[in-house]
């Protein structure tokens, strides 16, 4: 097994057709043809199956990607470490945030570190947390900025802020100086799309106070929601950092119970960190240090165990 072929592989289980996969990868296709056939018959099982043209991956093939992607991801580290022997001079990083985070202090991080190591490339991916973990754990990222949820055996996480949820709305609305979780009954929620990490916080705390909420709207991404909400289709439950900056917003404290989440940065438990991933680090712990001695922190925000 060669690391030609599991790119070749790569290549075509991401395209699922092996003449686009010789495109992307710069080979005749009867090459790469004859490479997955003679991985194929290395590891004594069909990765792909041919039939009529459509080309899907077998079970073998599914229990390969993963760790063939990993293999990968990990060459590619083991090269990027090399090159960093002559110092943070030039490298790579990819990093990982949440939508809530992209557009708050995370921004200024990136911009601190790209000014320090103007050298070092900055791949940022915005996704939520769930898809992340996915991420960091296929080897396609090196750190990630995201919501502690479960223990991740695959992962290692250090806890970097905590951060009240409040009920934005707009800014004419004026709901009181604290609303009741169960006065949401009532209101229009304006809610994030399937599988965003504050739709399932919110769905779960609104149905162990007893009510199923309202939707004004839904299916949205950060950006979206926060706009539906200036515009007064409903109101909706978010992280009070992100209302920095927004003046057409207001964000009220939710209580009974008030809702905190914390913010951890990720990294793979069985994979030491690069030097410019370290440094990344380094420069984001630093930013977050000097924010909470100035009282900078966002409003609602705070760090762990201060």
């Amino acid at each position: 097994m060669t690391l030609q072929q599991l790119l070749y592989f790569l290549a075509v289980a991401e395209t699922r057709h092996f003449t686009r996969a010789a495109e992307r990868t710069y080979v005749a296709q009867p090459s790469l043809s004859k490479q997955v056939r003679a991985l194929e018959d290395e590891l004594g099982a069909p990765l792909f199956s041919r039939a009529r043209g459509n080309v899907t991956l077998t079970p073998a093939g599914e229990a390969l990607l993963p760790i063939a992607r990993r293999i990968v991801a990990d060459v590619d580290t083991a090269r990027l470490e090399v090159a960093e022997l002559v110092g943070l001079r030039r490298g790579r990083v990819r990093v990982g945030a949440t939508p809530s985070l992209c557009v708050t202090v995370f921004a200024d991080v990136l911009h601190r570190f790209h000014r320090e190591y103007p050298g070092i490339e900055l791949v940022v991916e915005e996704s939520g947390s769930k898809d992340l973990v996915r991420a960091l754990t296929h080897g396609e990222l090196d750190l990630a900025v995201l919501i502690a949820a479960g223990e991740e055996a695959a992962l290692t996480s250090v806890p970097l802020l905590r951060e009240r949820l409040v009920v934005a709305s707009p800014a004419g609305v004026d709901l009181g100086a604290e609303v009741r979780l169960t006065e949401l009954r009532d209101r229009p929620l304006v809610m994030f799309r399937e599988g965003y990490d504050l739709r399932d916080t919110t769905l779960q705390a609104c149905r162990a106070a007893g009510f199923t909420p309202v939707f004004a709207a839904q299916g949205g991404e950060m950006d979206a929601v926060l706009r539906f909400v200036e515009v007064g289709l409903g109101v909706a439950v978010v992280p009070s950092l992100v209302l920095a900056g927004r003046p057409a917003l207001r964000g009220t404290p939710l209580i009974a119970p008030e809702i905190t989440r914390t913010i951890a940065l990720a990294q793979r438990t069985d994979v030491a960190p690069t030097n410019a991933a370290r440094a990344f680090r380094e420069t984001l712990l630093t930013h977050l240090e000097e924010l909470h001695r100035a009282g900078t922190l966002p409003a609602g925000v705070e760090l762990p165990g201060r």
